[in-house]
């Protein structure tokens, strides 16, 4: 088939692959998003957004937008434990305009970014198209993607450019055969919801204890609840109809236990925690970002902001020279530094997640259950020292090499 006509397809309709669509349409380049589900409606996604990707909001004029959108701003991360609780990261004092992370659902986030990216005629979103191969080009270069749409008819969407942001089940990196060092995970999470009550407390929680983890988060509505499990573990909690799961987070929040004692197995979603990295993120005429090229644990809520930056860094390098016509072989040297650039951040917090996996995670899953739990004594220290909760807000909240919007902008036209 003859070319499409595209400078850039985008496999995956997350917050890299939206974001990364929305920066290179404001390039005035010609950019395709592909999403195989048929809208952004997804529960137990990732939903935290940190205060460097709300610089990149207000930097894209999008701040008052996202503010109107349903959300929880949080101040502080809180670790409770059986003798106690006490602050874990404080975000109170960040540098920059914001001082907190934000809690909202990626439905709606993305939402936003896409009606944000549409003003641009270059610009398109086709949801219900599943990316399922490669078009290669004579010599080995990727020149597309092939994807099947709504009614099973495939396509080939060819274009200078393929962004794999396809998440870490990634068909992109798969395809192209990327090189991929996997870490392993020791984790699973079971995730679902709860009602909120009169009186239930107002942040976020990690509860930790012998045997057991959850994070409880507040929502708008609703508890949004995370019980750890050792990995390949998640269905001896779902057995009769999810009694022990109940069970297991009625004892470890007692305030909860009449509404974890409700929970039937159907409401609850296993998230098959993944830790792995692409040792090359790209190929001639393609690159992979986000979970496609890192994929992250549940811990801190890292995810979605260490792929927005991704996609910033992309359209940082490549939109202004694909925008001026440079050759093909200059694109592919900007694509090796878009891994440099980006490849420090993706070791760092990995490296700290596999930290926690191994000093926090593994032992408190091993524990006897109700013995008191085996946290570091790093952590304890966090708790009896105000600067150590302010350092680690800033490592979680603006995290290592943010990005800030470079690439060019023309004017939108609709």
């Amino acid at each position: 088939m003859p070319r499409s006509g595209l400078d850039v397809v985008v496999a995956g309709g997350g917050p890299a692959g939206v974001v990364a669509g929305l920066l290179f349409a404001r390039a005035g380049l010609r950019v395709t998003v592909l999403e195989k589900h048929d809208d952004f409606i997804r529960d137990f996604r990732g939903d935290t957004v940190h205060a460097s990707t709300l610089s990149l909001l207000e930097k894209l004029g999008l701040g008052p937008a996202f503010r109107r959108l349903p959300h929880r701003d949080e101040r502080s991360l809180t670790m409770e434990l059986d003798d106690g609780a006490f602050t874990l990261a404080d975000f109170s004092r960040l540098p920059g305009g914001f001082r907190h992370i934000s809690l909202v659902p990626q439905w709606d986030l993305l939402d936003l970014l896409a009606t944000e990216a549409s003003r641009w005629a270059g610009f398109t979103l086709r949801q219900g198209w599943e990316v399922v191969d490669l078009v290669r080009e004579p010599g080995g270069r990727v020149g597309g993607v092939v994807a099947r749409d709504h009614d099973g008819a495939e396509h080939r969407v060819t274009a200078r450019l393929t962004i794999g942001a396809d998440g870490r089940g990634s068909v992109v990196r798969e395809q192209a055969r990327l090189p991929l060092r996997r870490f392993g995970a020791p984790i699973d999470v079971l995730w679902f919801r709860l009602p909120l009550a009169a009186g239930d407390p107002e942040h976020v929680t990690f509860r930790v204890t012998g045997g057991a983890m959850a994070v409880l988060v507040r929502r708008e509505t609703h508890w949004q609840c995370g019980l750890v499990t050792p990995k390949g573990r998640a269905a001896e909690l779902l057995r009769d109809d999810a009694a022990p799961l109940g069970e297991r987070l009625g004892r470890m929040a007692p305030w909860l236990a009449a509404r974890a004692a409700e929970v039937r197995a159907a409401d609850a979603r296993v998230l098959d925690v993944r830790l792995d990295r692409l040792r090359r993120w790209w190929r001639p005429g393609l690159l992979c970002i986000g979970d496609a090229a890192h994929a992250m644990s549940p811990v801190a809520g890292v995810g979605i902001n260490l792929a927005v930056q991704d996609a910033v860094a992309a359209a940082n390098r490549l939109a202004g020279p694909m925008a001026e016509g440079r050759a093909e072989a200059d694109l592919d040297r900007l694509l090796h530094a878009v891994q440099r650039r980006r490849l420090p951040a993706a070791v760092v917090t990995q490296a700290l997640q596999r930290a926690v996996h191994d000093r926090l995670i593994r032992p408190v899953s091993v524990a006897a259950e109700g013995s008191p739990p085996p946290v570091p004594r790093v952590l304890r220290v966090v708790g009896r020292s105000p600067a150590l909760q302010r350092l680690l807000g800033r490592i979680l909240a603006i995290g290592f090499r943010p990005e800030s919007p470079r690439s060019p902008v023309v004017p939108p036209v609709r």
